[in-house]
C-alpha cells in the first residue's frame, strides 16, 4: 500500500538526495530519455524549498519514497515556462504549475497518478487567486528509434483528470538525452484545467 505525504519548504531538506536520484532513474526511460546528474538535480529541488507556496508530494512503500510530484505557482517558473503564457496574455498568478511527477516503474497502476493530481490540485487551490492547474510535457516523434513497441501516451490519462491540451502553448528545454554527447532542446507542449 503506498501512502502520500504533501511538504512545503524546509521540510523538503531531508529528502533532496533521494528525489535528485529517483528523479534521475525514473526520466531516463522514454520519453525523457535524461541523462542526468546530481548536481543538476539538487539545484533544480532547491527551487521548491526556496518558492513561496511550493509543493512535493512523496509517494512511500513503507519508508521508502518510491514516486514524487511537484508544483508551484507559475510566477515562481523560470522564463522558458512563464513566456508562453505571457505571449498568449495570461496573468501569471492565475496559475499554478504542477511540475514533474516520478514513480517507480513497478509501483505503476496502483493511484499514484491520481493521488499526484488531487494532492497538487488540492494545494493549488489553498493559495489565494489561483483559476488554473497546468502542466507541460515532452513532445517525442512517434517513429522515435528509443520508443518502446508498448508505450502508450498519458493522454487519456490527462484528458480523465479534465486537462486540455493547449499546442498554442508551447516552449522548448535543453538537456543531453541518454547515448547523446551534448544538450539539445525538446518541445513541450501544456495541459491546462480551471481550478473548480
Amino acid at each position: 500500500m503506498l501512502t502520500f505525504q504533501r511538504l512545503s519548504g524546509p521540510d523538503l531538506n531531508q529528502y533532496i538526495d533521494e528525489l535528485a536520484q529517483l528523479r534521475m532513474r525514473v526520466f531516463r526511460d522514454f520519453p525523457y530519455l535524461y541523462d542526468g546528474d546530481a548536481e543538476y538535480e539538487a539545484r533544480y529541488l532547491k527551487t521548491y524549498i526556496d518558492a513561496p507556496d511550493s509543493v512535493i508530494v512523496l509517494a512511500f512503500d513503507g519508508d521508502k519514497i518510491v514516486g514524487a510530484s511537484t508544483g508551484l505557482p507559475l510566477r515562481h517558473e523560470t522564463d522558458e515556462v512563464k513566456q508562453p503564457f505571457l505571449d498568449a496574455g495570461y496573468d501569471l498568478d492565475d496559475i499554478f504549475y504542477c511540475g514533474e511527477s516520478v514513480l517507480l516503474s513497478e509501483y505503476r497502476g496502483q493511484g499514484a497518478g491520481v493521488a499526484f493530481f488531487d494532492h497538487r490540485e488540492t494545494h493549488a487551490q489553498s493559495i489565494d487567486g489561483m483559476k488554473y492547474s497546468c502542466f507541460c510535457g515532452v513532445q517525442r516523434p512517434d517513429n522515435h528509434p528509443a520508443r518502446p513497441a508498448d508505450y502508450a501516451p498519458l493522454d487519456q490519462f490527462w484528458g480523465n483528470r479534465g486537462y486540455h491540451k493547449c499546442p498554442e502553448l508551447t516552449t522548448h528545454f535543453s538537456w543531453k538525452d541518454v547515448g547523446d554527447t551534448e544538450e539539445s532542446l525538446k518541445p513541450m507542449t501544456f495541459w491546462m484545467k480551471p481550478l473548480s
